[in-house]
């Protein structure tokens, strides 16, 4: 398939232009009108999506782009996958929202899904990454008061990214983040990311919970040693400790295995799920094992939204997906596919890349100083592909998992054509 051609998804949509031009009447009018009347919290392209169908999201004034950020990782099948927006549609007729005073069918056999499929007992349903996060950090210290045990320190890294809400900020190593924010919690230290010692000086029988990304997305892509895993796991068994992950960006098939800690054979006591597991819609988890069971009794956390019928059903559909089109299969394929050429791009003297890195279909390329980022960004964007930049000087690719070679291939073409304009 190329760039240009439909999908089975996108039979109905004609062929828009591909990249950027001059906006429409609409769109100056909706950009006028974000300016005015939103936060200015981001600082988004001028570009105003309608409607996406397979890879492509088209905007109001009929330009066409092949997403290699898949919205943040979290449209993780891509946009109006038949199968996604029918669950939606079908659990939306029935009914949109339960509290949790009561239970609902889809947020049940999701939960049993979840369990069966990873090394986990329980689950607990938010609504994002951040959300998950701060029930990671509540459950770890909760865990311990529930044992009679004074265990409050929480040690994360200092390059880490756990969110924006103030526990998930806390968390958060890079500073940036935080600015005019403080005073932000107590009792988290932070310490140098893939350094046990580093780890193994700070731990003691204090530490309630060591909470690690297996893979630093916002830091540059940047993969966790699988022995610097097993040892943090070593480690907080000899000191009482748990071991959480964020698996929030990780999880989902995006490196291959249905959780990237499957790679280093590593458990946790607890990990975070959110991004791509409802294909779009907001649903975030955390996913414990039995030993945590009892670390939330009622009333002691809760999340209005939290297993809402309609994302469960999404969510159970998505990974009804996952097994029948075998997506962790196409990770592995076209993760090998991305990584080699992103090595050879990063091998190229005459082109202006210094690194690349990363796992399956989260992948890094890093930009040398001589590069705008934001520039090289508006030049893909001419030519109808979408990516993002992360750590000032890192591409970051978090395409749709089911990504087809032939869009792989126009995409690396696309860039590897963009980034000779800078030799």
């Amino acid at each position: 398939m190329s760039h240009n051609d439909t999908d089975a998804t996108s039979n109905a949509v004609a062929d828009p232009t591909t990249g950027t031009g001059h906006p429409n009447e609409q769109t100056t009018r909706l950009l006028a009108a974000a300016q005015r009347t939103t936060f200015p919290a981001y600082k988004p392209a001028s570009l105003v999506i309608e409607y996406g169908r397979g890879r492509h999201v088209m905007t109001v004034d009929g330009h066409r782009y092949l997403d290699f950020t898949a919205g943040n990782a979290v449209s993780c099948l891509g946009y109006a996958h038949p199968a996604i927006t029918a669950a939606i549609a079908e659990q939306a007729a029935r009914i949109v929202h339960t509290s949790n005073l009561v239970h609902n069918r889809q947020a049940i056999l999701l939960a049993e899904q979840l369990c069966q499929r990873t090394p986990f007992d329980r689950v607990f349903f938010c609504n994002s990454g951040s959300e998950a996060n701060e029930c990671l950090l509540k459950l770890a210290r909760r865990h311990f008061h529930e044992q009679g045990q004074d265990r409050t320190q929480i040690i994360a890294t200092n390059t880490g990214f756990h969110g924006r809400t103030y526990g998930a900020l806390t968390l958060t190593g890079r500073t940036k983040h935080k600015i005019g924010t403080g005073p932000l919690l107590a009792g988290v230290t932070h310490v140098r990311f893939n350094s046990l010692d580093a780890a193994a000086a700070t731990i003691s029988a204090d530490t309630a919970a060591v909470i690690v990304e297996t893979i630093q997305a916002e830091a540059g892509v940047i993969p966790a040693d699988d022995h610097y895993l097993q040892g943090l796991r070593e480690l907080c068994d000899h000191h009482g400790a748990l071991l959480m992950f964020d698996e929030v960006q990780t999880g989902i098939c995006r490196t291959g295995p249905f959780l990237s800690c499957e790679h280093s054979s590593v458990i946790p006591d607890a990990c975070s799920l959110a991004k791509g597991i409802a294909s779009g819609l907001p649903m975030g988890a955390v996913l414990a094992r039995e030993t945590l069971a009892g670390a939330l009794p009622p009333g002691s956390h809760a999340s209005t939204f939290g297993g809402n019928p309609v994302a469960a059903a999404a969510a159970r559909a998505t990974l009804e997906v996952i097994d029948t089109e075998d997506i962790p299969g196409n990770v592995e394929r076209s993760g090998r596919t991305l990584a080699s050429r992103l090595r050879e791009l990063a091998a190229d003297d005459t082109l202006p890349v210094t690194a690349a890195r990363g796992t399956g279909l989260l992948q890094g390329l890093e930009l040398s100083a001589t590069v705008d980022p934001q520039h090289l960004l508006g030049q893909l964007r001419e030519q109808g592909l979408l990516l993002t930049v992360v750590a000032e000087r890192v591409l970051r690719f978090t395409p749709p998992l089911n990504l087809t070679a032939d869009e792989l291939e126009w995409g690396l073409d696309t860039l590897h054509s963009v980034l000779r304009r800078h030799r």
